[in-house]
């Protein structure tokens, strides 16, 4: 099992980039990031995944409509979660045509989230034991010095997992 580097949001910032400063007079200061959301099938199939493979927690469940929503938090961090969109009486129909990382690049919208980690090699690992599918083999982004590496849900929604380097 991988053990968890503490984070705070000194440690959580991009070492190797400076930051342009707040704009804290602008009318949107308040934005913050907070989730990213997931269209799913089921909210149980989801919830198979995201905490039966990858150790999620489940901040809170409720229902909308006709749909069962859920707030799910990775294993340690409060600061981004995944919302999951499940069920319904339509369900969703699958709009990623693409094979593949480099073909998914065609199409515009919501491409992927991404998950800070101290390994790739190591996560992508566990991962493989966790029969999680893999989308996209580690490579090195030297313009931003990362090791990248994606992976998929159940319903093909792409996953970047991503090491700083030094």
């Amino acid at each position: 099992m991988l053990a968890a580097r503490p984070r705070n949001s000194e440690e959580s910032q991009v070492p190797d980039f400076v930051l342009p400063s707040q704009n804290t007079v602008s009318p949107f200061a308040d934005m913050h990031g907070h989730h990213v959301a997931v269209r799913a099938p089921s909210l149980e199939e989801a919830k198979d995944f995201y905490v039966g493979k990858l150790d999620f927690r489940v901040v809170a469940e409720w229902d909308f409509e006709d749909e069962k929503l859920a707030y799910l938090a990775p294993p340690a961090d409060d600061h981004l979660w995944v919302e999951i969109l499940g069920g319904g009486d339509t369900l969703p129909t699958e709009a990623r045509p693409y094979t593949g990382l480099g073909d998914s690049l065609q199409y515009s919208g919501y491409h992927h989230f991404c998950l800070d980690v101290d390994s790739v090699e190591d996560t992508l690992a566990e991962l493989r034991k966790r029969d999680v599918k893999i989308v996209a083999e580690p490579w090195v982004l030297p313009a931003i010095s990362r090791k990248l590496a994606f992976f998929a849900d159940p319903f093909g929604n792409l996953i970047e997992i991503c090491e700083v380097l030094d």
